[in-house]
């Protein structure tokens, strides 16, 4: 087996696995087994997603992501900060850089451990969504900001069962055959919400979301409960900076990001 090398890496909460995709033969790798092998957290590294980077004609790089579940999304914005980071430190894209993803190409700038992104525009929008649950009506919202995103707005954040509710409404027949992410929020001031997630592809709580956060940031402006820019502290107690236009055309993320390690993945990962 060819060595494959790997860094880690965490956005706000969210952890990720990055390799450099020039140093392998791409075509050639089940990805998707690999995300699986390497994302389980007791028989591999650990994480909520894989990330390859790879050279493109229409950007500076293109990347294939894998949620832990070996599922390829076509977005993430947490692990979109990672990637212009390490894309950036490897010599792969300059300090303002563009990448390919399956939801468009995604424009970035890198300021040391802060990454500022650009998302594609947000479509889909569905305000007050009357969605069968637990024998009783819930109102939900939801927009897509790269991958579909669902958005409660409740009172108390503690009280709720991400993981059961979260999972019931991802598989909701009304969700389908896509599924969808789930977000919970708190609006607690004119420029700040508080959010917890149940991610899909991981299937349960993550400690931070970024298309999440953008989407719930959107849902509570056109509730006209909150102004851009709104900050959005995650479960891991990281805020995150959500900055959108009034027409929604230009949407930005921005946050801190953590290179943990980088080592080389043994052959005994594959047994």
């Amino acid at each position: 087996m060819e060595p494959i090398y790997f860094y880690k890496m965490s956005g706000s909460g969210n952890d990720f696995i990055l390799i450099d995709g020039r140093t392998l033969s791409i075509k050639e790798l089940n990805l998707s087994d690999l995300a699986k092998r390497l994302c389980h957290r007791t028989f591999g590294i650990g994480a909520d997603g894989l990330i390859v980077l790879d050279k493109a004609e229409e950007a500076d790089f293109r990347w294939y992501f894998f949620n832990a579940d070996g599922s390829e999304a076509e977005m993430c914005g947490n692990g979109g900060r990672c990637a212009a980071r390490l894309a950036n430190l490897i010599g792969l894209a300059p300090q303002r850089m563009s990448f390919l993803t399956k939801a468009g190409i995604i424009h970035a700038e890198v300021d040391g451990s802060r990454v500022k992104l650009e998302l594609t525009p947000p479509f889909g929008l569905k305000l007050g969504i009357r969605l069968s649950l637990n024998d009783r009506e819930e109102r939900v919202h939801f927009v897509n900001t790269g991958v579909p995103h669902t958005v409660f707005v409740v009172e108390d954040l503690e009280g709720i069962a991400i993981k059961e509710t979260g999972k019931r409404v991802r598989f909701h027949e009304y969700f389908r055959p896509a599924g969808t992410n789930v977000n919970f929020i708190k609006i607690v001031g004119p420029n700040e919400i508080h959010i917890r997630t149940y991610e899909r592809g991981v299937e349960d709580e993550t400690l931070a979301c970024g298309t999440g956060s953008v989407a719930s940031a959107i849902i509570a402006y056109k509730l006209n409960r909150v102004t851009p820019p709104v900050k959005v502290k995650t479960k891991s107690g990281e805020i995150l900076e959500v900055f959108f236009d009034e027409d929604l055309n230009q949407v930005f993320l921005k946050g801190d990001t953590r290179l943990i390690c980088k080592g080389e993945v043994l052959e005994e990962v594959f047994k």
